[in-house]
């Protein structure tokens, strides 16, 4: 296991932005506006030399156990437990808070060793400024800027104190690459009380409140039935129109680019409200970017008339979502855990299908058989004859066809061409690629 480092702090004292100087790279959200990150954001760096497992987590505020600021507390009181380090921010420029002491106090009576970190010293009283920090009884406080990168240096040094010198080989992160697998759907469909269902314990605040997530979070995880995922919790995506606020349209932009960097993508859906256009949407942009996807049809324990509710589903999809004909569908209640031990074998089963490749011979004997059964049409009065087919990849299957004018087929035959591969090979669900290469003909301008 590597060593795992949390950043703790109460809202707005430049943890996230501490977070990506770490990482060195842009992974949290960062806004003004206080307590954007609302669940712990992992990933793994390298502080001083040595890989190491960081972890940002949601502002630290005193509040009732049942409201929104206190799941976010027991959050990051988680973090801390299951951490061998913790850097403690605080705000050197608006100076201590009785929120920073009392959490101060607190972290003293942990067992696990903590850096003070007095954030935002940029200029020439930013040193000063951190001097107040020395109060809180949590050793000399380490003066940086987090958004300019000063003092970083220093951190690394303190925190190389508290590393071993070397990992145990069998400590190392295991090489084999995990799935990738994105959760997505609009707000309050369930999607962070899924990922917790799928984990077994509640690592994602959850809550009726719409938009509780904020931003894209990834866990690593272990999945009897598959081997290692990277399990992506997106934050609920609206209609463009409604998008307002700088924030959200951050966020928006954290789901999308999740989407894109994912293998798979759960497609959650409320079964008490239906699919939608939004969810539609979804789906069709899962597809654009050549995503499997697996609907989870969530609250399926609150559904009165279930072959009703099934027969609309299947309605829209048949007549909505053509493009990825045999979707595979998953009922199941996210908040009891029916039915989720059937989504990770259907996610395997369709990111199978997304890894596979067909022969150039096999692919060719369907070509073959398909153009018998319906030769291609005219393109502007002349016959477009196509030659041979191969799939230069998968992930998603893509099918190049070669031939005279193959890039004027209709779009029919297209689809014609597209749905056969799907239903001869079984590939239900999967997004196929068909990129139509045309021969040059070097009589074309003197025919003219």
């Amino acid at each position: 296991m590597l060593p795992t480092i949390a950043i703790l702090g109460r809202p707005n004292v430049g943890k996230s932005t501490l977070f990506n100087r770490l990482a060195q790279r842009k992974i949290a959200i960062v806004d003004d506006t206080p307590g954007v990150t609302r669940d712990r954001k992992e990933a793994e760096t390298r502080i001083a030399g040595q890989a190491v497992r960081l972890l940002d987590t949601a502002g630290l505020e005193e509040a009732a156990p049942e409201t929104i600021q206190g799941r976010m507390r027991a959050s990051s009181e988680a973090a801390v437990r299951e951490s061998d380090l913790v850097l403690f921010v605080v705000d050197a420029r608006a100076g201590l808070t009785p929120v920073d002491r009392a959490f101060a106090t607190w972290l003293r009576r942990q067992t696990v060793p903590v850096i003070l970190v007095a954030n935002k010293t940029e200029g020439r009283l930013g040193g000063y400024a951190a001097m107040e920090a020395y109060e809180l009884g949590l050793g000399d406080p380490v003066a940086v800027s987090a958004e300019h990168g000063d003092g970083i240096g220093e951190l690394h040094d303190a925190v190389r104190e508290h590393l071993p010198e070397e990992p145990a080989p069998d400590d190392r992160p295991d090489p084999e690459r995990p799935l990738r697998l994105a959760i997505i759907g609009r707000p309050n469909a369930g999607k962070s009380t899924l990922l917790n269902a799928l984990l077994g314990e509640e690592r994602m605040i959850t809550g009726p409140e719409p938009g509780l997530t904020r931003d894209s979070v990834a866990v690593e995880w272990t999945d009897p039935t598959g081997g290692k995922v990277r399990l992506v919790d997106t934050a609920g995506l609206r209609k463009r129109a409604r998008i307002e606020q700088a924030l959200e349209k951050m966020s928006t932009a954290a789901s999308i680019a999740a989407l894109k960097e994912c293998e798979v993508a759960i497609l959650v859906v409320d079964a008490l409200l239906g699919m939608d256009e939004q969810d539609l949407r979804l789906a069709r942009l899962a597809e654009r970017e050549g995503r499997g996807v697996v609907l989870a049809f969530n609250k399926w324990d609150a559904v009165e008339d279930r072959a009703a509710t099934r027969r609309r589903l299947d309605d829209v999809l048949t007549a909505s979502l053509a493009q990825l004909r045999g979707l595979p569908v998953v009922p199941l209640s996210a908040q009891t855990g029916r039915g989720v031990e059937k989504l990770m074998p259907a996610v395997h089963a369709a990111y199978a299908l997304w890894n596979r490749r067909v022969p150039t011979g096999e692919l060719n004997r369907w070509f073959e058989a398909m153009l018998a059964r319906h030769p291609p049409p005219l393109a502007d009065g002349r016959r477009i004859k196509l030659r041979y087919a191969t799939m230069p990849k998968a992930r998603p299957p893509t099918i190049a066809v070669f031939g005279t004018r193959a890039e004027q087929l209709p779009e029919d035959y297209r689809r014609y061409l597209v749905n056969g591969f799907r239903e001869t090979f079984a590939m239900p669900g999967v997004p196929i690629r068909l990129n139509l290469r045309g021969t040059s003909n070097p009589y074309a301008e003197a025919e003219g």
